[in-house]
């Protein structure tokens, strides 16, 4: 099939592209066709995130989405930030917080419900959307331009061959593939290796984002309030922090992001979600309520100098593909769609001018020029100060916005997560409760929350380089830490018995049809032994509007 511009993910940046592509077309009375291929089995159904949202981008994009229904219902109406003890919280007084974490003017939403009305307005327009279709190779030119991308095969067999209800994958061609595949795309991963797109750049760098959607007695619910946390139960030197947003009809999303650059093997972030919610902090919003939705997402949170190259022959990464969100203000929709816009408008006037497979240096520059740039440059230096610790570096952070405005004359770099673990033997262990299935709850649970679902007779998407590696390094040096990060129980280490039931010793098991394509494991891997790929189109979870 062929396209004008293809887009790989169906998410805030994929089609905010989309739309803004078929706005340009219909100003200037011309034809482009446009493409948006989505993994998740529904437009928004594997969209998660906190979230608050700047309307400024959609704002530009859609002036009038008051008046097309768009689901922005909860303006924020209180802020509130914790600094949290075990047993205490001390609130920061507004005076004191930088602006990049006040948030006047801004909505409580959920993202897929945001995105399932966004893929509506891209319809209407004339885009095509392809739910169930995962974009699973890269397809290039032999001059060694993108020109599109290849479907994932259907009804392989546990070893990849052809079973009964086999369908084979379409190559999809395009003048320009825009790749919105969200925070560690596979698609994206491969890009930047093959094209180079990080010589220049410091590593990304990531947090992993646990969320649960709760419905709540009216007693304690406060729609619009936003509240923000630090401290317990983290260790000061590691970063993080919690959310509770209340939206409209008694709904409060809570949450909670541990960096992907801790150093202790032993913790868990699943874990630190559930104590969070039983501080009394945060307890009070929940206690009484039920628990309705679970689900995990890495988080992109390297900001400006984790940028890689934005553009390559026949294409470019938008969004979380390539690290928008700005982790200081704990935002990145925003980002996502004015990065899909100024894309487009880079293809767009590609095409009009008749080059196809060109570079696009248009976006990269207008990025440059924008607004979004300002942001993330006034708030690059956030992420390493962190890393100095809770107190020093929220210190340093609020002496750089305060007093510098940002303005710093320095950058501070960033370092890959998969190499800050220490061995095992060298760090505390950390004694998690039990969970009460009141407030805290055990990860099959969850899991079942998520709507997750994988056909189990087919390749497994966690691919591994070495089968040797997690029993000979992973739990050797660092204690297996793959049991712990992943937030859904995927991998396992379990004894082998031999002839006559003697222990043969231990192997790593992989249960990929519990995976919620967080990207976790592809990420934090010591050594990055892990690769996370598309499995079966449509599936995965299906978010209920998180």
């Amino acid at each position: 099939m062929e396209f004008d511009v293809l887009i790989v993910g169906a998410g805030p940046a994929g089609l905010a592209a989309a739309i803004r592509l078929k706005q340009q077309a219909a100003a200037v009375g011309s034809e482009v066709s446009v493409c948006v291929i989505e993994k998740g089995a529904e437009v928004g159904a594997h969209i998660l995130s906190g979230a608050v949202m700047d309307p400024r981008a959609l704002d530009e994009l859609l002036p009038d989405w008051k008046a097309l229904g768009a689901p922005l219902d909860t303006p924020v109406g209180e802020d509130k930030v914790l600094f949290l003890s075990a047993t205490g919280a001390r609130q920061v007084p507004h005076a004191l917080l930088p602006d990049c974490l006040t948030n006047e003017g801004n909505y409580i939403v959920r993202l897929g419900s945001l995105v399932r009305w966004l893929g509506e307005q891209a319809e209407a327009l004339g885009v095509e959307i392809y739910p169930g279709f995962a974009g699973a190779e890269l397809l290039h030119d032999e001059a060694g331009a993108v020109i599109g991308v290849a479907t994932g095969d259907m009804g392989l067999t546990r070893n990849g061959e052809p079973g009964p209800a086999y369908q084979p994958g379409m190559a999809l061609h395009a003048a320009y593939t825009l790749f919105a595949e969200g925070c560690r795309g596979h698609l994206g991963k491969q890009l930047e290796a093959r094209h180079r797109l990080r010589d220049n750049s410091d590593p990304q760098t990531f947090g992993i984002g646990i969320k649960e959607l709760w419905e709540v007695p009216a007693a304690v619910h406060q729609a619009g309030l936003v509240v923000h946390t630090t401290g317990w139960p983290l260790q000061s030197d590691t970063y993080g922090g919690g959310f509770a947003y209340h939206l409209e009809g008694g709904l409060v999303a809570v949450g909670h992001v541990v960096g992907l650059d801790y150093t202790n093997p032993h913790l868990s972030p699943f874990e630190e979600f559930q104590r969070f919610k039983t501080h009394p902090a945060i307890r009070c919003y929940l206690e009484g309520g039920k628990r309705l939705a679970y689900g995990a997402r890495a988080i992109a949170a390297g900001g400006l100098q984790s940028l890689p190259t934005l553009v390559f022959p026949g294409g470019a990464l938008i969004g979380d593909d390539a690290g928008f969100l700005n982790a200081a203000r704990i935002k990145g929709s925003h980002g996502a769609i004015k990065s899909g816009m100024l894309a487009a408008e880079a293809a767009f006037a590609a095409l009009a001018q008749g080059r196809r497979q060109d570079v696009l240096a248009a976006y990269p520059a207008a990025f440059r020029g924008s607004w979004l740039h300002a942001e993330l440059h006034a708030t690059r230096n956030f992420k390493p100060y962190m890393k100095k610790g809770r107190w020093l570096g929220s210190l340093l952070f609020g002496l750089d916005q305060k007093l510098l405005r940002g303005k710093a004359p320095w950058t501070l770099r960033n370092r890959a997560d998969h190499d800050t673990l220490r061995p095992a033997a060298e760090c505390p262990r950390i004694d998690y409760p039990r969970p009460d299935g009141r407030l805290s709850f055990d990860r099959l649970s969850s899991v079942f929350l998520s709507n997750t679902n994988h056909e189990e007779e087919q390749p497994c998407h966690l691919q591994l380089g070495d089968p040797e590696t997690p029993i000979r390094v992973n739990l050797a040096r660092f204690n297996a830490p793959e049991t712990r990060y992943c937030p859904a129980g995927v991998y396992e280490i379990v004894e082998e018995g031999g002839e006559g039931n003697e222990v043969a010793g231990p192997r790593l098991q992989i249960n990929s049809q519990n995976c919620i394509h967080c990207k976790t494991c592809d990420i934090k891997d010591p050594t990055q032994n892990i690769t996370w790929v598309t499995p079966q189109g449509g599936e995965g979870p299906i978010y209920q509007g998180m």
